[in-house]
Formats: C-alpha cells, structure tokens, sequence
C-alpha cells in the first residue's frame, strides 16, 4: 500500500492524501499491513484505506515521543512557540484543502469546516502566544527561604479525538501539550482520519523535531486502549461518551495513575424568557445553531429548549417555520447549512431515538425521517415535550433533534436546566442584564452563553461540569492538563554568612 494516494474532491479539485501512520515525521504502513476503509458519509462509498495501527504501532510511537521528550522538554518555550506559529502559518495557506477534506470525510457543511478550521489555527496562534506565561510563583515564606513553585511537562501525551470535528479537536490537543514541552501520540477517530493525517505532515513541514508530534490510526479497542494502559503515557487527553471516559479513569488506576482530562458528553438546556420579544428572528436564529450547527453532532449543543410561556408561541411557530426552510444535502453546496451524519452507528442511533421519542408520546413539530435512501441524512427535528422524563429530554442524541417545552419562571426553569448529569454548556436568551447574571451564576455548566450559543473563542475555557467531564480546552487553565507543579524551598543561613564575613 502506498503512504499517499490522490483524491478527488467533489468540486473537482484533487489533492495528495498521506494513508499512513505518522512516527518520527514519517508516514509508514502498520506493521501488520492492515488497512481500514474511510467513507464519505454523504455517499456510504469508500475514499480510500488507511493503515490500521496496532499495539506494537502504539509502541513505535510512543518510544519516538519517549526518545523526543528529553531534548523537547528541554527546548526554548520562545523555541516551541516559533514552530507552532510556523504550523498555524502552513494550516492557513491549506486551509481550503483541510476544510474540504473534513466535508468529505465527516459530512459536515463546507461552510462549518472552514469556521473549524478557522477557529484551529486562531487556537495555535493563541496558545503559542501563551509561551512565556506558563509560570510559577513565588511564595513569601520568610527572609530565611527563597520558595518558589515552577511548570514542568508531564512526558509523553496519549491523547484521542472523536470524529465530530476532526481537525479542530487535532489542534486543541497538541497545541497546549508541545507548547509546555510534552511530546504527543495522537489517535484520531478510525472514521475520520484523513484531516489529521493531511496535517500531520505540515508538522514535519514546521519544523518540529522527529517524535515530538505522531498520529496513529487504529481501533479504540485495540491501539486505544493500548494507548490508555501504557506505561511510558504519563497523561491521556479524551473527548468523546461519557461510557468511554468512566473506562479511561478505570485504565489510568490499573496502569500507571496517568493524569487524565475527559470533554464528554451533554445535554445542554438553552433558555428563551419573555423579554426577547422585540428580537424573535434573532433569539430563533441562535436556537436553530445551538442545535443544527455541525449536523447537531455537538457535545455541547442546545438540545433542550426551554421557552417562557409568555413568548412560546411566537417562538415555536418561527422556530418550526425557519427549521423547515434549512437546506439539507451536498455539503459541498455553497448554501447548505446541514449536510450528513458522520457515521453509520450515529444515524442508526439518532433515527433509534426519533423512534423512542414518538413511542414515549413526545409530538413532533417538524422533521422526524430519513432524508434519500443513499447518504446519511436525517431531517433537523423537534419534538414538543411536557415531560422531562422522555428519553429524548434526559439521553444525549448526539444529531439533530431537539426538545422544546414551556415554563413559567425563573426557578422553575433553573430546576428543569439543573436536572441533569451532564452540565457541559447552557445558554439564554433576555434583555435584562440582572435576569443574564442571576440564571448564569445558578446553572451548573462549565459554559453559560448569553444571547447566542456555540459561540467558541480561543481564549476561553471550555468544558464541563458532572459527569460532562473535567479538565478545560483554550484558555489558560489548558495548561494545567499538561503541566505538574514543583515546589522548590531554598534555606539561607544568614548567621554563617556574617560569621564568616561573606555579607
């Protein structure tokens, strides 16, 4: 099998996609000379094969980021930082490449893989600007001690990224991890592997040294959980289900108690209250992305709707009417806001609770079916609830269905928002500035959005409450995930010094 192949976009450009696995700047077969199928979810046929890593691959790589570390750890940051930047630069100059290849091997609209895209290289830009203060402190013990405390890398990073947003979430976890000096192995999700491994070799273009960055494609259950139980990881970055990041913490206490960060799953409230009134278009416009952006297949989207009843009717009826005029299809077509779900188990999965919901006695107001019969498209929908026990109320979906119900008053709602083991984002919508304060301070979410939703900024931490997970994405406090703390206290002997006249 060849490490690279030419592949056709739909637009008519071609491009030349790496298929290998990615160690020490070099794309290589695995050594089993296994392979796995890549499918474009808009058509179910194959793109193209890429090499199937295994355990002994997982050991390649992670004996390269091993060997990196101890002369990346201790490289220059200004260093680490100039190579990031040199990375963002190389991503902006294929920027249009990276989006297509994620619209074609994820199925989200075009429009949505370059704001990815976009988001990625503000993030390496951001972090690497972030080089210089990743600091410690001092600590004023007294006039007999110089204590202070410094950030120091953990080793070698295991880190493993879902297939919602391929190259967004590749950025998000090598940035922080090689600009505080760690070294990385990354697993991409096996159905989208094709933008990670685009951008892995843009890597090796930057300049960074062998075995600092590698990606590997492989199974969750065999090079992934290799990944989470070896010992030379000495940290494992995960976003994905809640089930898999309950199994991640249990692999960390029977291997080597690596340090763990999980983004996991959600079930987010988004709240509507009667003085929005005067801007109904704009308020339903924030809705209909807190759910449908990214083919609703958003860990933190706005699934849960809730309106106060003052305003529901107004909402519902534009809400039902500006969901219906959304185009559905091609996500290559400059004006589709939907395009297909990623993954065959997804769409089965999402059509399994439209189904469930219907049973359980939840009214659809629009959508509810397959679209075609080639593709996995499913029809953005909502379903009319007046009970939070509903599956589709209480379970994460993970596409394009949303719940929508009515309240009455601010405890009420706070209540029904609260009542949740997920608590990974929220949002609502009002004019009035004491209501936006008193509703943020009591929901229980890593991220509460005022008048408007999904509304990611690479300076802002990101992540969740509960059993949403813990550790943050951007910002700042990223870097406590890749960094362990030291504590340095130096005695000075005052007495002896005067005595034996050196002051």
């Amino acid at each position: 099998m060849s490490d690279t192949v030419t592949i056709k976009f739909p637009t008519g450009e071609s491009y030349k996609q790496p298929t290998g696995i990615f160690i020490n700047n070099e794309f290589r077969p695995a050594q089993s000379g296994e392979t796995s199928d890549v499918i474009n979810p808009s058509t179910e046929e194959v793109i193209t094969k890429v090499s199937k890593g295994n355990s002994k691959d997982v050991d390649d790589a992670v004996n390269a980021a091993d060997e990196a570390f101890h002369e990346w750890s201790q490289t220059e940051p200004y260093q680490r930082s100039l190579l990031l930047l040199k990375l963002a630069d190389l991503i902006e100059r294929d920027q249009d490449i990276i989006a297509k290849i994620d619209s074609l091997n994820n199925g989200k609209a075009l429009k949505w893989a370059k704001t990815d895209v976009g988001l990625l290289i503000r993030s390496l830009r951001s972090t690497a600007g972030a080089y210089d203060k990743i600091n410690g402190r001092t600590i004023d013990t007294s006039n007999d001690y110089l204590t202070y405390t410094k950030r120091e890398p953990l080793g070698v990073c295991g880190q493993v990224i879902p297939w919602n947003f391929p190259i967004l979430m590749w950025g998000w976890k090598i940035a922080p991890a090689v600009i505080t000096g760690n070294t990385v192995v990354l697993k991409p999700a096996s159905a989208t592997p094709l933008s990670a491994l685009y951008t892995s070799q843009l890597v090796k273009e930057a300049g960074f040294p062998p075995g600092v960055i590698n990606t590997l494609i492989g199974s969750g259950r065999d090079a992934g959980d290799h990944m989470l139980r070896h010992p030379k990881i000495r940290k494992t970055a995960f976003t994905g289900s809640t089930e898999i990041g309950r199994e991640i913490l249990i692999s960390s206490g029977e291997s080597n108690l690596k340090k763990i960060s999980v983004e996991l799953g959600g079930k987010s409230p988004n709240i509507v209250f009667n003085d929005v009134e005067s801007k109904i278009d704009q308020v339903v416009d924030s809705l209909i992305f807190g759910i449908f952006y990214n083919n609703g297949e958003v860990c933190c989207a706005g699934s849960r709707i809730y309106v106060q009843s003052g305003i529901y009717d107004k909402i519902v009826s534009k809400l039902v009417e500006k969901t219906k005029s959304l185009k559905i299809g091609d996500p290559f077509d400059k004006d589709v806001f939907h395009g297909s779900q990623a993954i065959k188990s997804q769409f089965d999965t999402v059509l399994d609770y439209i189904e469930k919901g219907k049973k359980e006695g939840a009214k659809i107001l629009v959508g509810g079916e397959r679209i075609g019969k080639k593709g996995y498209f499913i029809q953005p929908t909502i379903f009319e609830t007046d009970n939070e026990d509903y599956s589709v109320v209480k379970e994460e979906i993970f596409g394009p269905v949303a719940t929508i119900s009515k309240f009455t008053t601010v405890d009420e709602v706070i209540q029904k928002a609260n009542d949740s083991e997920f608590g990974l984002a929220s949002g609502l919508h009002t004019n009035d500035l004491n209501v936006a304060l008193e509703v943020s301070n009591r929901l229980q979410a890593g991220t509460v959005w005022v008048n408007t939703f999904n509304d990611l900024q690479e300076s802002t931490p990101f992540g969740g409450y509960k059993q949403s997970g813990f550790g943050r994405e951007m910002g700042t406090e990223v870097f406590d995930n890749y960094t362990q703390v030291k504590s340095v206290r130096i005695k000075f002997d005052h007495k002896n010094a005067l005595t034996e006249g050196k002051v």
